[in-house]
């Protein structure tokens, strides 16, 4: 949408000061974790992979990552993978997909986070209905940007968003891994690469102290140790991102 900035798009343009990297690495060695439960090689484990290439590009210490991997049939056994969902201040829907070893603890502190903000949780498939699972990559732009579309339609693309960060390009979440590979090959440099749960319909927030509080909520959220991603249909304007 131009002229728009989609919460994914935001959290992407902020940059990670050096004191949360900590929770940073913590949330990536996690992640980690749990996709080397499906195997420690990455050749063979895409998912496994995704997770490492992300930790490196985060600049995560590469002992770190080989820690992280010999946990899997350790401390991954604890970790259990659940989603909360929710409407943040304003009503805006809400997916929030942590790791936790104490789901009790985690809950309580969703909770709290949900409730300080001014939300509030809700039930299964109250906000799910309106987010589908989209493999997702953001793929630079080059020299001829209308070409570089047609080629990824053509390798399979379901949906692309021109952003100024590139091209953010959705597909089948069961087609993420082939289609990464075959736009490698093609040439094309991908600098991100998830599965993301991907808004059906967007909600407008044009207030800016609205907008403000909105933010404050989801960096509330995402700053939880336990919480993995945080996935939103708020959508702020450009003009009124710039008084955030």
């Amino acid at each position: 949408m131009s002229g728009h900035s989609h919460y994914a798009t935001i959290k992407r343009q902020k940059a990670t000061n050096d004191a949360a990297k900590g929770n940073l690495f913590s949330k990536m060695a996690r992640a980690i974790m749990i996709a080397a439960k499906n195997g420690p090689d990455p050749d063979m484990n895409f998912r496994l992979r995704f997770e490492i290439d992300k930790a490196r590009a985060a600049s995560m210490p590469k002992e770190n990552i080989e820690r992280a991997i010999a946990k899997a049939t350790t401390e991954a056994a604890n970790l259990e993978e659940i989603t909360y969902e929710g409407f943040g201040p304003g009503g805006f829907g809400v997916m929030v997909e942590v790791m936790s070893d104490n789901k009790n603890r985690t809950a309580q502190e969703i909770k709290n986070v949900f409730e300080r903000g001014g939300g509030s949780l809700a039930g299964p498939n109250a906000v799910a209905f309106n987010f589908e699972s989209k493999g997702f990559m953001l793929v630079k732009k080059g020299a001829d940007p209308d070409a570089q579309m047609l080629q990824l339609i053509d390798a399979g693309a379901e949906d692309i968003e021109d952003t100024p960060d590139g091209f953010e390009v959705y597909v089948a979440p069961d087609k993420l891994s082939q289609i990464h590979k075959k736009l490698v090959e093609n040439g094309f440099e991908v600098n991100e690469t998830e599965l993301q749960m991907k808004p059906k319909n967007f909600q407008v927030v044009d207030n800016p102290q609205e907008a403000f509080k909105a933010l404050k909520f989801l960096d509330d959220l995402e700053g939880l140790d336990d919480v993995q991603k945080v996935f939103s249909n708020l959508d702020i304007p450009d003009e009124v991102m710039k008084n955030v």
